[in-house]
Order: C-alpha cells, then structure tokens, then sequence
C-alpha cells in the first residue's frame, strides 16, 4: 500500500477517476460510498441494489446532490449518465459489470450465487472484480482467480476484510523472514449454533442489519467462512474441525498458538484459528530459527519467545475495500487470493436441528445449517457439502441428525445455479 496515496492524488491532479461500479448498497456498501467521496483519484460512479432507494441513500449520505444522482433503468442511460459525470443508481446487477466506463466491480451482496456471476461477468467484461463476497470466494474462488488472470485483468478479496487484513500481516511477516505459525482473527460475540433469523431478530433490528446476515455472524458460519479464505490464501489449515476457539487477551496468544509439547494448544504449526476476547482484531504469530533476531524481538517488548504475536486491532471493512479496487486498477495486484492449485480448506454445512426427508434447507445465515471449517482433503475423503452450494432449492433426501455433518448423498442440490457449474467445472479443472 505504500505509495497509493500518492498515485490516486496523480491520477487526480491529472483529472483522472477509477470508476467503480458496487453492487449492494446495505451498511458496508454505504459506508464505502461515503468513503470513496472523501479520497482523491477514485469515484462511486454507479451503485446498484435491488431496493434503488438503498443505492439512491448511499449517494446522499455521502453528500452527493439530488441533481447529480440519475437513476438507470437500463444499459444506454447508465453509459449517458456516466458520460455526462453524472452518479447512477440502478437495480440491475448485470448493467454493473456492462457499463463502459466502469473500471473496477465491486461484490457485496454476500449472495455466493450472485457473487459468482458478478465476477464471472466483470471478468469476461475485462473489469476488475473486488469481493467482499467472501461467501462466493471460499467455494469457486479459485476458478474465477484463474479465469481472471487468463483475462489479464484482476479478482480480489478486500482489504479491511479480516481475511485481507490477515493476509497483510502475514505478508510483512513472511517477506521480512520470520517463520509463521499461525494467523487468525477475534470474535466478538459468543457463538450460538443454532441461532435463526427469528432468534436473533431484534437485536437485528436494533442494529440496522439482515436478520439473515446477523444470524450468519452468531451461529459462527462467518468466521469459519474468513478462516476458510484465509486458509485457502496462505496454505495454513484448521487444527481441528471448527478450530480450538480459546477466549484469550493478546499477549498470552504466543503460549496458547504454541504446540502442545511446549505448553500451547495446537497439535501442529500452521494453522488458522480464531479467539473469543481479541476482536476486532486480527493476529499472526511467529518464531525465528537465528537468536539475534529473538534477542531484538525482546529488547522491543515484544515478549519472551520462542513465539510472539503480530497483532492488529482494527479492521475498518469496507471503509478500507477502496485501497484494494485502487491497488487493482493501479498496480494491478490482489490484495487477497486463492492459492493457485487446489483449495486448501472448506467451509462445511452441518445442520442446526433435526431435518426430515422433503425438507427445504436455505443456506447461509438460516434456520437449517451453520458451519464449519475443515480441510479440504478431508471433505473430499467425507463427501462433505460446500457450504455455499446449498440454497432454498436443496432438498433433504435422508433424514438428518441436528450437529450432522451435510453430504452430497443425503440432500438433492439445487444444480441449476452458476455457482454449482462453476464448482462442477473447478474440480474437473483444478480440484
């Protein structure tokens, strides 16, 4: 990132714009309009959302006037609005990714299915694609990664994400030579497996958000989605099924994230895990094999050794996702991707009550599942379900326990969706 606020201030002086196209304008995608306004170099030139009125808001709370907001029922008014400097709202995700003046697309409606035809579509449209979809990324990331370096342009997850602020950290740590043993992030609210959309409605309510999107949050399926990603972005692995989940203050992490022989938790070093006490912040532990560097790592109070923790104690999500659509339209570099190869993680489905054969399931942030993360060799060996493939339209077809694992044998999906096609066609591919 060193630098950027240098270019974007050229790029402004030269009376140039990044011109970004967001698709979903609920609290992150609003907070991200307003933010885009206040930096040089780089304009929300078109916002969509299926509620217009929510993609009109975004532009007046950021300050804009009501005469420079135009809104766009198709394709031929977005392209004149946006000729003429003008701020466009629509409802149609596909003008977003169509637009011609439309540099970099950004994803955050949070909708896996969605989510993957956003990036397909940016990419064969040769625009940069930034996702705070992590929903999307963590089942066919890695396919569209592909497809959008074989397009010469950009796919991306975000920074202010955790799991691009993770992957900052672990950049500095891996590139200046230390040796990392695990990364992570905190969470800030006890996990309750079978929290529902209905159980978690007023607190919902109270705080301006989805009931859907909440209940994704209590139930734990986020956080197992970001390790996923973070996992499937460095090569690091969940210890164990769901990861250990210990409740710690910073400075005891280097002595529980060591193994257990040396006093710690783990069985194993590189692993990705999460604790209850530190949010929001995000953490890297590491070591060193030379003694100078433990010796200048403890005259910087950075603690005894052998281990020592890399902590950042913000993330600013999508108020920072601007810097990632600036790196990919100036540098033309990620912030955060999948490794090329196979995934090296899952997100699993595991079911939050007791479901008979002809029931619905509905997906992330519902009332039928939560999940997990695993390896990916082990949900391969287990049949196991990507989370983000199950959707309103996947039937139970065996009678299935509450806390069991969801299979590909014991539920019917929905195989019409892109993002089964495209996860079809991964693991031909790459998996």
């Amino acid at each position: 990132m060193l630098g950027l606020n240098t270019k974007l201030a050229n790029l402004d002086s030269e009376g140039k714009k990044i011109k970004v196209g967001l698709v979903g304008a609920g609290q992150m995608g609003k907070g991200m309009v307003s933010q885009m306004v206040l930096m040089k170099g780089i304009l929300p030139s078109l916002v969509v959302d299926i509620n217009i009125e929510n993609a009109i808001e975004s532009y007046k709370l950021a300050g804009i006037k009501e005469e420079d907001i135009v809104v766009a029922k198709n394709l031929k008014e977005v392209n004149i609005a946006m000729e003429k400097g003008k701020f466009v709202a629509a409802d149609d995700s596909e003008l977003v990714t169509k637009a011609n003046l439309i540099d970099v697309v950004v994803d955050a409606t949070g909708v896996p299915d969605l989510g993957a035809k956003l990036a397909m579509d940016s990419i064969f449209n040769k625009k940069h694609i930034v996702m705070l979809n992590v929903e999307a990324d963590v089942v066919v990331g890695p396919i569209l990664n592909k497809m959008a370096q074989n397009a010469g342009v950009v796919y991306t997850g975000t920074a202010g994400d955790e799991p691009g602020s993770v992957k900052e950290i672990y950049d500095f740590a891996d590139a200046a030579g230390f040796d990392v043993l695990a990364i992570g992030k905190g969470k800030n609210n006890p996990v309750k497996l079978d929290a529902t959309p209905d159980s978690v409605f007023e607190q919902a309510t109270n705080s301006g958000v989805s009931p859907k999107m909440l209940t994704s949050f209590v139930d734990g399926t986020k956080t197992m989605v970001e390790m996923t990603c973070m996992a499937n972005a460095t090569g690091f692995i969940p210890d164990i099924r769901g990861g250990h989940a210990p409740s710690a203050v910073v400075d005891k992490l280097p002595k529980l994230f060591s193994l257990k022989s040396e006093g710690g938790i783990l069985n194993k070093y590189k692993i990705v895990d999460y604790v209850n006490g530190i949010a929001p912040g995000v953490f890297v532990i590491v070591t060193s094999k030379l003694p100078q560097v433990h010796h200048e790592m403890q005259y910087l109070s950075m603690g005894q050794g052998p281990n020592y923790v890399l902590y950042r104690p913000y993330h600013l999500t999508s108020l920072e996702t601007p810097l990632t659509v600036a790196r990919a339209a100036i540098y033309n570099e990620p912030t955060i991707i999948p490794m090329n190869g196979k995934p090296i993680a899952e997100t699993i489905a595991i079911a939050k009550k007791d479901l008979k054969v002809g029931e619905k399931m509905d997906g992330i942030g519902g009332f039928t599942a939560y999940g997990s993360i695993d390896t990916y060799e082990t949900v391969k060996e287990e049949n196991l379900v990507p989370f983000g493939l199950i959707n309103k339209n996947a039937i139970v077809k065996k009678d299935i326990k509450k806390g069991q694992p969801i299979t590909y044998d014991i539920i019917d999906l929905d195989k019409t969706t892109l993002i089964y096609k495209l996860r079809q066609l991964q693991e031909q591919l790459i998996g």
